[in-house]
């Protein structure tokens, strides 16, 4: 294979289905894109529909089979074998914009090694959703332009950088060393977290390039399935709360940065307790803030006496409520879940 500028790593578990429109958007790019296809220990035809894209393609795309270890394990994997400069996650029910992603490699070749993390905008392609909400950074960012995180400003609460944003450059990802722990839901949040401290360059494109699916009923973001999975986002968000006390730097624009996401995860598994209505789904919360107290009393403490920290404890069934109003308004105004 020639020189890659950007590898895709697209982890697929079961995804025979759609997995084909994803893959078909991200071949435009040609012989500068590597397509690294992630079979999870699939059930279905994913398997096969991963080898026949090899033969078909077999200097752009590379069909990698794996025991199932979860989505994090095929990014971990995706990792490992990346050949390009730089490193993109696109999920298998996902797609990107095709013009756009050629613009991408253009700006990505000729900006090389002199950045770390490449930011475009993305669209929450939400199903039954007539006006749907794209999440750009435009206010926030510096446009076409390589920067630092001193030159950002502030983001507001509940705008901050997905997964479906970013684009490392691969060694960047290398030298954080961060591992995606195996058959956890919701490290895509880890992913946007612990990398940050070692990026230092950024650039940002205000295009949209990637669509993210929302509307499968068995989807990992489906409300439903979250709260059943409430010891995932759990334990991401206590691994979360351990690599800030790590890495984040003491002060400055990241640290803040750093700090008002692991609050918004946090935020989130409450809140996700609180709606389940369910007593152990309550003490399960409750342990979560005491099991954050014990890994660092100053950010339990920090987190607490935020405004979404207090929202999250306020005390009894009409707290709760509160609570629950206040992240139904949220999901009105950024179109998550």
């Amino acid at each position: 294979m020639s020189k890659k500028v950007l590898s895709v790593a697209v982890p697929s578990y079961n995804s025979a289905a759609y997995m084909e429109h994803c893959i078909q958007t991200l071949l435009c790019a040609g012989e500068r894109v590597e397509i690294l296809i992630v079979d999870d220990g699939s059930k279905d035809e994913t398997g096969a529909i991963a080898d026949r894209y090899e033969r078909e393609y077999p200097t752009i795309v590379r069909a990698i089979h794996q025991e199932n270890g979860g989505h994090g394990e095929g990014v971990n994997t995706g990792i490992r074998n990346a050949t390009g400069m730089f490193y993109k996650v696109v999920d298998s029910d996902d797609w990107v914009d095709e013009q756009v992603l050629k613009e991408v490699v253009d700006r990505l070749e000729k900006l090389g090694e002199s950045v770390d993390m490449f930011v475009t905008n993305f669209l929450y392609d939400k199903v039954g959703v007539t006006h749907k909400k794209t999440m750009e950074y435009s206010k926030y960012m510096p446009k076409d332009k390589v920067f630092t995180w001193e030159e950002m400003k502030p983001f507001p609460v509940g705008k901050y950088l997905l997964m479906h944003a970013v684009i490392y450059r691969t060694e960047v990802l290398r030298q954080s060393g961060m591992v995606l722990p195996k058959h956890t839901f919701y490290v895509d949040n880890i992913f946007v977290f612990d990398p940050f401290p070692f990026v230092k360059h950024i650039y940002y494109m205000d295009q949209t390039l990637y669509h993210y699916y929302i509307g499968r009923e068995d989807q990992s973001v489906n409300e439903k399935v979250m709260i059943g999975r409430i010891d995932q986002q759990m334990k991401v968000n206590r691994l979360m709360a351990q690599s800030y006390l790590k890495t984040a730097p003491a002060d400055g624009p990241l640290q803040k940065y750093m700090f008002n996401y692991l609050s918004i995860i946090t935020t989130i598994s409450s809140v996700l307790a609180i709606k389940s209505g369910t007593e152990e789904n309550l003490k399960k919360k409750k342990q979560l803030w005491e099991d954050i107290r014990q890994i660092d009393e100053a950010l339990y403490k920090k987190l607490r006496h935020t405004f979404l920290g207090i929202g999250m404890n306020l005390p009894g069934k009409a707290g709760r409520r509160v609570a629950v109003w206040g992240y139904q308004a949220a999901q009105k105004i950024y179109g998550f879940n």
